[in-house]
């Protein structure tokens, strides 16, 4: 079993923190760029220790994480990074503008037409959800196929590896991880197969095997559709609920719909927190970092998440008041930053900036059914799991 399915990790509410949180931006960065002395190798540890039993679960089907992309701490990373970089390239990402748009404006129309019925919509599954997931498919080669699934899978995947589930609960989640690395290893053996081009084709050119190309493809169809989902929800969010000082009418511009995007991805971004471990004794900020210790770096505002200081935590929101209008809020750690930055960086906000552009402008004169709604809230993920709103 790989190395990347365990980690000691505190409980929230236990006060016990097993990372040393850091939170000034300066030094964020300087962690991230020096991948000499600080690792990924702990980015996708679960932080919950898997039990024996969710070991097993995993184990009959084959599950494996070698570390390849975001955990990659070796020599073999940048020529990986520059095979799926390809994938990714700002030309790709253009060109699929014209594509991201309309299935927005698709999404965005049926919702509308629901609304002016006279019922409620739940904005995160009738336009958050699917489009993301429809163009990262379409931009890797692979198949658009069992959408439901795949949706529900890296929601599962991300509380198994990011949360705190009690016992039971983890057995459901590693039942779905397995699921989820089955469906993956058939898809994969497939398309390494498939004379068109594609991402799994093109890692296994590059000399990967097969479990490697699993345990990348296995984040990476996570990350790739369903973080920017929830970069999406949160939007709609803020915006239905009215604090970021932009109108529903006014995100129906293209210009001020990417300004709340922006403003989002500054200040609770749906990735708000990563992971790093020191591989050797060295300094940070005039202290001393130990060997082995791990670090947690907040990347964009500040989430409260279980261990955060009270003083610490208001000083942050003193910074982000809610009735803030959202102006050139630096962004620049969103996606992370250095050799390990995201990769599909500049495709999640143009997807957030054209799904909120086209829902604001398909959708006249909306509002909450429920301003307390119910949020996925992980180590390193967070987002609202519905965003229902009514003719307003």
């Amino acid at each position: 079993m790989s190395a990347a399915m365990s980690a000691e990790a505190g409980l929230p509410g236990t006060g016990r923190c097993p990372y040393r949180v850091l939170r000034n931006p300066d030094t964020v960065r300087e962690v991230l760029h020096r991948p000499q002395d600080f690792s990924p190798a702990n980015a996708l540890l679960a932080v919950t220790p898997l039990s024996g039993q969710a070991l097993r679960i995993l184990q009959k089907a084959r599950f494996a994480l070698p570390p390849i992309l975001a955990s990659n701490d070796t020599e073999t990373h940048a020529g990986i990074r520059k095979v799926v970089a390809g994938f990714f390239t700002p030309a790709r990402v253009a060109a699929m503008e014209p594509r991201i748009r309309g299935l927005a404006r698709e999404s965005a129309a049926r919702a509308a037409k629901r609304l002016a019925s006279g019922g409620s919509v739940d904005l995160v599954q009738a336009v958050a959800a699917n489009p993301p997931a429809v163009i990262m498919l379409e931009m890797l080669g692979l198949p658009v196929r069992d959408l439901p699934a795949l949706k529900t899978w890296s929601l599962d995947s991300l509380e198994l590896f990011w949360g705190w589930p009690d016992a039971d609960r983890q057995l459901e989640l590693a039942h779905s991880a397995a699921d989820f690395y089955r469906w993956l290893r058939e898809v994969v053996v497939e398309f390494v197969a498939s004379a068109e081009p594609n991402l799994f084709n093109a890692l296994a050119r590059h000399g990967l095997s097969t479990p490697e190309i699993c345990s990348l493809g296995y984040f990476l169809l996570i990350a790739g559709q369903e973080t920017t989902t929830q970069l999406i929800s949160t939007t709609l969010f803020r915006l239905a609920e009215g604090s970021r000082g932009i109108s529903w009418s006014e995100a129906a511009t293209a210009l001020k719909a990417r300004d709340l995007v922006r403003h989002v991805l500054a200040t609770e971004s749906s990735v708000p927190t990563w992971r790093r471990v020191a591989i050797q004794d060295t300094y940070l900020d005039g202290r001393a970092i130990a060997a082995g210790e791990e670090l947690l770096l907040e990347l964009t505002g500040n989430h409260g998440f279980p261990w955060a200081e009270t003083a610490a935590a208001e000083a942050a929101d003193a910074d982000h008041p809610g009735t803030d209008r959202p102006g050139p809020t630096p962004y620049g750690l969103a996606f992370g930053s250095g050799i390990h930055r995201c990769l599909g960086a500049k495709l999640a906000e143009l997807e957030a900036a054209v799904v909120v552009h086209e829902t604001a402008a398909a959708i006249k004169g909306v509002r909450l059914h429920n301003s307390n709604p119910d949020w996925i809230r992980l180590l390193s993920f967070q987002a609202p799991r519905t965003v229902v709103v009514e003719p307003g």
